[in-house]
């Protein structure tokens, strides 16, 4: 398993796993949405390959200096997707990709690690606390238009 920084070269299996993660996205939108995070000083990705260089899976991360609930610290290391590949789940990648992003917040300089899942995404809740994350907060957001 490697697990490496997204290069231009890996731009498209990024591409490709990131619409398994969120399909609802229109190409030019996810392309600007990854270009941005490459671009970002305060954002990185990380793409993983399996032993046959595969890639099964990535995490984007950032540093965010606004309010993060639960944390106590600025700034805070965040979790803005993670990703396994639905035939490589429960092989303990997704761990690994954590691992990773824990280090990654130590190099950048953060105490804490958070994370977000929407409320009926009760797969990928159960995943951040089988990582050793803590619930901090539950939040409904409404818009109306004015």
């Amino acid at each position: 398993m490697i697990i490496k920084e997204v290069t231009p070269s890996d731009f498209q299996e990024w591409f490709d796993l990131a619409r398994e993660l969120w399909p609802d996205y229109e190409t030019d939108e996810m392309t600007d949405a990854l270009t941005g995070i490459q671009q970002s000083p305060i954002e990185s990705a990380f793409l993983l390959r399996n032993d046959q260089k595969l890639a099964i899976g990535f995490i984007n991360l950032s540093l965010r200096y606004d309010y993060v609930p639960g944390a106590t610290k600025r700034p805070v290391a965040y979790v803005e997707g993670v990703f396994v590949r639905a035939d490589f789940r429960q092989q303990g990648y997704g761990r690994q990709l954590i691992l990773h992003a824990e280090e990654w917040a130590r190099y950048q300089g953060c105490s804490e690690l958070a994370s977000d899942v929407l409320l009926d995404n009760v797969a990928s809740q159960a995943f951040h606390r089988h990582v050793g994350f803590d619930e901090a907060e539950r939040v409904v957001s409404f818009i109306k238009s004015v």
